[in-house]
């Protein structure tokens, strides 16, 4: 099936910022398996944190190793009334395909800005390494010793304020985001923390997929933004020597993780779009949660291609931002704590 930005009911803006995401790709990534890094680096337009209230936030940038350039952005709400009493952590792992964008990109900081002031929550905004140049697990390693980070040195560094609930944390992450973010919840769910308890996961369209060619696949071949020759691209980048029935790509395959072993897994909220050629390997995720008798919801916008929630001119991304809202409030009120989730 030929689907292409023109033949989507998208507004011009939307259909002209994907067509130059699928250019960018296209343009920087080798056929050695290698990216244009420098050009790349060129590209990606970044928004600097702003430790000064503005427009409903404020945001500061926290450095865990300079060695890797493993760092997190911090967003916190802001209103004219005091401080809140309690506010949920959230845990973020951008798109981008394990290759592409940061923490500090500007799509991706304009996203955390609205999840911080609409939910709203204190953001944890992880930047990861890049494949090839960093290849798996170095992205799960990043995005779980951020969280350790947190953990370990919150008390005495004040890294979080006094009213960011580090027993309501969520993780949130779109595309290889989402893959990370599942990943990274099996490994918490394995870990013992001292102060920090992880109680949902939101998969955004996540990127996962097989050895197999699914049927979403082979319909959707030219499908916008994701498509069947740049995930085959992106995989080798990250995992150039295993096939993609790999534990870190086919996520509920043969090798997957037992999470039945897993008591603490957190309740998951998974996200599929109609147009996107990942669908089938989402929704297996999804019938793989709640066959291991996970707490699973799955929430599927039928006319909407990958990564549509990035388009803020899209009424589904808004939709999207409400559901996670309402996913999170409800996780905030069933903790042990039984304190009942007030907004601001």
């Amino acid at each position: 099936m030929e689907v292409t930005t023109s033949s989507l009911s998208l507004p011009w803006k939307t259909r002209m910022a994907i067509s130059m995401a699928g250019f960018v790709t296209d343009l920087t990534r080798r056929p050695n398996g290698t990216v244009n890094r420098r050009l790349l680096n060129a590209l990606n337009i970044k928004t600097p944190p702003y430790p000064d209230p503005v427009l409903g936030f404020k945001s500061y940038d926290v450095t865990v190793d300079r060695t890797r350039n493993l760092w997190f952005r911090v967003y916190l709400p802001i209103t004219q009334d005091s401080e809140p009493a309690h506010l949920p952590v959230i845990f973020f792992f951008h798109g981008g395909g394990f290759v592409y964008l940061s923490a500090d990109s500007r799509s991706y900081d304009a996203v955390c800005r609205r999840f911080c002031t609409k939910i709203p929550a204190v953001m944890v905004s992880v930047n990861y390494r890049l494949a090839p140049e960093y290849r798996h697990p170095a992205q799960y390693n990043d995005g779980f010793d951020a969280m350790k980070y947190i953990d370990e040195n919150n008390k005495k560094e004040k890294i979080l304020p006094d009213y960011a609930d580090m027993s309501c944390c969520f993780l949130i992450g779109d595309s290889a985001g989402g893959n990370i973010a599942h990943h990274v919840a099996v490994r918490a769910a394995g870990h013992s923390f001292e102060h920090l308890k992880v109680i949902g996961l939101v998969a955004i369209q996540p990127f996962f997929g097989g050895e197999e060619r699914t049927e979403s696949e082979k319909r959707l071949v030219r499908a916008p933004i994701v498509n069947i020759s740049r995930t085959d691209w992106m995989w080798k980048a990250i995992l150039p020597d295993s096939d993609r029935d790999h534990e870190a790509i086919n996520v509920s395959g043969p090798k997957a993780v037992n999470i039945s072993a897993l008591p603490d897994f957190p309740a998951t909220l998974v996200v599929v779009g109609g147009f996107d050629i990942l669908q089938d390997w989402q929704r297996r995720y999804y019938e793989w949660l709640k066959r291991h008798n996970k707490e699973a919801v799955i929430l599927e916008y039928p006319t909407m291609v990958h990564a549509f929630y990035v388009f803020p001119e899209l009424r589904e991304a808004g939709y999207l931002i409400g559901e996670i809202r309402q996913f999170v409030h409800d996780h905030m009120s069933k903790t042990a704590k039984g304190i009942p989730y007030v907004s601001m």
